[in-house]
């Protein structure tokens, strides 16, 4: 059972102190500056069961913190920090991932309470640091979930998702902590901010955060025009590659799921046929449909073993593979079949640098997000949406907070 407490303040919860509400934490060390530099330093309670330290120099915000697996508070905690080349940004909308749902119960590591969570999100600068340039008080904007650090090998290479440093917003694990943006202000680096269309709402803006992730996994792999292309998985992610691969050139687009509502949303979204694996053949369907050959490119949206196999089984000679889905760690891989196919594996995480293309897209209208926002609710109604979302008794889809 999902619980939820309202209040006041931090001050009297039970969990040990581990943030100072200035954003992104190391598990040994503090950030000083958002999610910028790390700083070494001593922990500066003076109350060992205070989430932050004492005395607050900074005015209080509201924000929606996971103070323990399956347990949500809705209270004041410190206005974040910002170093010299930091934003404050007052968050107009927030979107709940599926990561942030899983997170909730401990499944994956990675959202270790007490911590505020929220990595889709879009909203206005109130306050810039010293050293911030061609950013201002006023400005609509939204930003990367990921913070890199824009000096190591792979930053300097362009592939920012690929940072020997990165931390994520909303995201605590044994490596780092970093709050995020369920709350009514959030501290970001300038280098990862974007600046939003004017015709673009808030609530559609925050969307831009899993368009990225589609649109990133359909560059990854070779897509040709009038390739064939099966998709395994149609959830929030998948939907959104469907529309990428259409736009991309795909002549005919295959989707794969249980649920036949998802393969229902798929056809709408650019799927030629939506198919479901309890009822049918798979392969063999995606064989009949390109003359005996197999698909150009199968990208799987899952993680599962059965979901991989699949998408490596529904692959012609010479194919290409694109595994974006990651719900378990470890899945066993046809490895025959790869070799004597000479498939090529692609993996996809995240986004890099796709953000501004993502915003003239939806801006546009050329991907499709109304149709995926569920409900738009208060940031303060947010534990009974993350229930219903967790259940997953419901069509729901993109949830909307509203700090």
């Amino acid at each position: 059972m999902l619980e939820c407490y309202y209040g006041n303040s931090l001050e009297n919860s039970s969990r040990p102190a581990v943030s100072d509400g200035s954003g992104c934490q190391h598990a040994v060390s503090e950030y000083n500056s958002g999610c910028g530099q790390f700083e070494k330093r001593p922990n500066r309670r003076t109350n060992p069961f205070s989430l932050f330290p004492e005395p607050w120099t900074l005015t209080p915000v509201k924000a929606l913190v996971l103070t323990q697996y399956h347990q949500f508070e809705y209270l004041d905690v410190p206005e974040p920090r910002i170093g010299e080349e930091d934003v404050l940004v007052e968050v107009k909308a927030c979107g709940i991932c599926g990561s942030d749902v899983h997170g909730m119960d401990g499944s994956t590591g990675r959202r270790i309470p007490p911590i505020i969570m929220g990595h889709e999100a879009s909203g206005v600068i109130v306050r810039v640091g010293s050293r911030v340039d061609g950013w201002s008080v006023g400005d609509r904007v939204t930003f990367d979930s990921t913070a890199s650090c824009g000096q190591c090998h792979y930053c300097r290479q362009g592939r920012v998702n690929l940072c020997d440093r990165r931390r994520v917003l909303g995201v605590s694990c044994q490596e780092f902590r970093c709050d995020g943006a369920y709350a009514e202000r959030v501290a970001v680096p300038q280098r990862i901010l974007y600046r939003l269309p004017d015709e673009l709402s808030f609530e559609r803006a925050a969307m831009v955060e899993p368009v990225s992730v589609a649109v990133h996994a359909a560059g990854r792999v070779p897509v040709r025009l009038n390739d064939t292309a099966v998709v395994v998985g149609t959830g929030m992610i998948g939907l959104l590659v469907v529309q990428a691969l259409r736009l991309s050139g795909c002549r005919r687009i295959l989707a794969v799921d249980l649920d036949r509502r998802k393969l229902d949303l798929a056809c709408r979204f650019g799927a030629d046929e939506g198919i479901c694996p309890d009822a049918a053949d798979v392969a063999r369907i995606v064989r009949d449909r390109t003359g005996g050959r197999g698909a150009d490119l199968a990208l799987e949206v899952v993680g599962l073993p059965a979901t991989v196999s699949l998408a490596v089984e529904c692959c012609r000679r010479g194919g290409s593979v694109g595994l974006i889905g990651n719900l378990t760690p470890q899945v066993p891989l046809p490895l025959q079949t790869v070799v004597t196919r000479e498939l090529t594996l692609f993996g996809s995480y995240a986004s890099s640098g796709e953000y501004p293309a993502c915003l003239e897209l939806i801006a546009r209208g050329a991907i499709d997000v109304d149709a995926m926002i569920s409900a738009v609710a208060p940031l303060s109604e947010a534990p009974t949406w993350f229930q219903r979302l967790y259940r997953g008794d419901e069509a729901l889809m993109k949830v909307i907070l509203q700090p």
